[in-house]
């Protein structure tokens, strides 16, 4: 196992728009054309975004993303991303984290100036594999906005999903990709079946995915390495000794549309366990 030197870093996502993708992604309950069993609403109150924003900062997470479904942004969805952003950081002292699919450049601009400090947009998978998830879009337009990322200014976040029936080659063929765009911070997540989806099965055992977060920390060493969606349906009562394979950071708090760990049972364990909780962010 990898040394770790006991502090970890916290994030939380808010999905302040549901449900309402057009994409096909197989791995994903926001597509409108799986019919998933999952909130469904066009834009969450600004109101309500802050006042999460003030729960993630009491749980101690250091970052804060905000997530909208769909392919990408658009005049109008980035107007609601910019105001939230602002509206934030009047109120919260927290890194901001925009998720919001394929960007330009101007876009990504825009929200800078709109106090957003990190972009995520992750890869998922290979280039060769990617295909056989999505058809409504390419890798290649995945790629493309990290680089654009890396060009605002802004701090990229990217990573991807293990457990969608890849192969070993694709995974590093992925983290390969990620190398190469050397971002601040990796967040891995582990495929988090659900009856809608065309994706029925998670396909890695838990000592396999553990064996992808030390490979990830070998690869990418540097980073800050975060183990995010399937922590818990895939670790169980292991999910803490992620840290003993090199992660140093992860969500804490529901997910996207699945819900996690109570967030003060996290806490509470992490302080048992003799972790640090970071007060500032790594990258």
């Amino acid at each position: 196992m990898i040394d770790n030197n006991k502090e970890i870093f916290l994030c939380a996502i808010n999905n302040i728009e549901s449900g309402t993708c057009n994409e096909d992604c197989k791995f994903c309950t926001q597509s409108v054309k799986y019919k998933a069993n999952i909130p469904r609403y066009k834009r969450k109150s600004i109101t309500d975004i802050i006042n999460e924003a003030k729960i993630a900062k009491k749980n101690k997470a250091i970052g804060y993303c905000l997530v909208t479904a769909g392919v990408g942004l658009d005049d109008e969805r980035l107007e609601f991303v910019c105001k939230s952003a602002h509206e934030i950081k009047k109120h919260v002292d927290i890194k901001l984290i925009a998720c919001n699919g394929i960007a330009s450049l101007d876009q990504l601009n825009e929200l800078k100036k709109a106090g957003i400090d990190k972009y995520n947009h992750n890869l998922e998978t290979s280039k060769t594999f990617y295909k056989e998830i999505c058809t409504t879009h390419d890798w290649d337009e995945r790629f493309q906005t990290c680089l654009n990322v890396k060009s605002s200014g802004l701090h990229l976040c990217s990573g991807g999903i293990f457990g969608m029936g890849e192969s070993y080659e694709d995974r590093i063929s992925m983290l390969n990709s990620i190398k190469e765009l050397d971002p601040k911070s990796v967040p891995l997540n582990f495929f988090h079946p659900n009856e809608a989806l065309p994706i029925v099965e998670n396909s890695l055992t838990t000592n396999e995915a553990f064996e992808m977060i030390k490979t990830s920390r070998e690869m990418l060493p540097e980073v800050m390495l975060m183990v995010a969606g399937g922590r818990e349906i895939t670790f169980k009562d292991k999910q803490y000794d992620i840290f003993k394979y090199g992660a140093n950071s992860m969500v804490i708090g529901n997910y996207l549309t699945t819900s996690g760990m109570k967030a003060s049972s996290d806490l509470k364990i992490l302080e048992d366990l003799g972790y640090t909780i970071s007060t500032k962010c790594k990258g």
